[in-house]
């Protein structure tokens, strides 16, 4: 049950779950990747670059957030999420689709999705070949927009926000402000090779 934003993130932060020192490494390894570029790129030294870190690290936070409650073998939520689309679904085909294909082979599904979502987070707050997990991301929202859209307790526009914010990410390059993607794009200004494919995803 939530309490109030300031006292979940407390518990958040200190509780005694294996996700918790976790996302401490992951935190600390987003910082010392923004101190890098920070230091080593003098571009990156600006309030743009600063406020796109911190709303990037705030997105990939919700995903790395929101996997949790769908952690192997179980996959606890995810199936009832799953159920939700088939029963709420926009279209037809695609509640079908959901149905046929993913409920039958749930559990290989439920590690594809999880770990997927596990990497955008992870991809979003070290600022990693943020242009390719937003996009991959985007789309797992989409299928949640199509899917969730005639329940009556969920907000189309929730989804429709976070949409655009992940296209914002890719079309934006958010991940060359203070992050991974920032020390690889400085490596070449004319890529070549495995560069040149690190500086698609960036």
């Amino acid at each position: 049950m939530r309490t109030d934003p300031f006292s979940d993130t407390l518990t958040f932060l200190t509780e005694g779950y294996w996700a918790t020192p976790t996302f401490w490494v992951i935190l600390i390894v987003s910082l010392a990747i923004a101190a890098l570029a920070f230091r080593s790129l003098p571009e990156q030294r600006t309030v743009d670059h600063l406020v796109r870190y911190m709303v990037r690290g705030v997105i990939g936070l919700m995903w790395w957030q929101q996997s949790l409650w769908k952690v192997p073998p179980d996959f606890e939520g995810l199936r009832h999420w799953t159920e939700e689309i088939v029963k709420n679904a926009a279209f037809p085909i695609h509640a079908k689709l959901v149905n046929d294909l993913i409920l039958t082979h749930f559990v290989p599904f439920g590690y594809v999705i999880y770990f997927t979502e596990v990497a955008i987070g992870i991809s979003l707050i070290f600022g990693l070949f943020v242009r390719a997990s937003a996009v991959v991301g985007a789309l797992l929202i989409l299928n949640l927009y199509f899917g969730l859209y005639r329940l009556e307790s969920e907000w189309p526009w929730t989804y429709a926000f976070l949409v655009l914010l992940m296209v914002l990410f890719a079309v934006e390059r958010y991940g060359r402000s203070l992050g991974a993607d920032a020390l690889i794009a400085v490596r070449s200004d004319k890529p070549q090779g495995i560069m040149r494919v690190l500086a698609m995803l960036t």
